[in-house]
């Protein structure tokens, strides 16, 4: 009976969020959902693991500005529409050491913006037009899932 049990809130918790990127390597992905989650974003950390990223979702295609204020590690900053495509790609990010930071955006209006170590992109095979596969984040792709 425990095991039953077990097994139907497992079956019943939401998936922990995953991208899939263009050579099927599999990023565990922190969110950003709220202003505040969005603000602190991946500042003040020492490192990232190598398979994490974090995700901040908007509600509307824009154009999403970035920068690297008190960002420690490298990272690429990858833009993406509503259904998961690649939009731009700014590789190597370097952390913004002195005021004022340059403010990075993408080429055209995104709906969310991928942070993963600097140099994953060139590895993974992320780039402009690509489609990245979500698992676990509620609304996103728009369009749900692509087979």
């Amino acid at each position: 009976m425990l095991t039953l049990i077990l097994a139907l809130a497992a079956a019943a918790s939401p998936a922990a969020p995953v991208c899939t990127v263009p050579d099927g390597t599999r990023v565990h992905l922190e969110l950003a959902l709220t202003d505040q989650e969005k603000a602190l974003g991946l500042m003040y950390r020492d490192s990232l693991p190598a398979d994490a990223g974090m995700l901040f979702l908007f509600s509307a295609d824009q154009p999403l500005p970035f920068w690297m204020k008190n960002t420690f590690i490298p990272l690429d900053l990858v833009w993406l529409d509503k259904d998961g495509k690649v939009v731009d790609v700014h590789a190597d990010t370097p952390p913004c050491r002195a005021d004022p930071c340059p403010s990075y955006v993408s080429i055209g209006p995104a709906r969310t913006v991928l942070e993963v170590n600097g140099g994953f992109a060139a590895a993974h095979g992320v780039k402009p037009g690509a489609v990245l596969r979500f698992e676990g984040v509620a609304g996103y792709p728009v369009a749900g899932p692509k087979r």
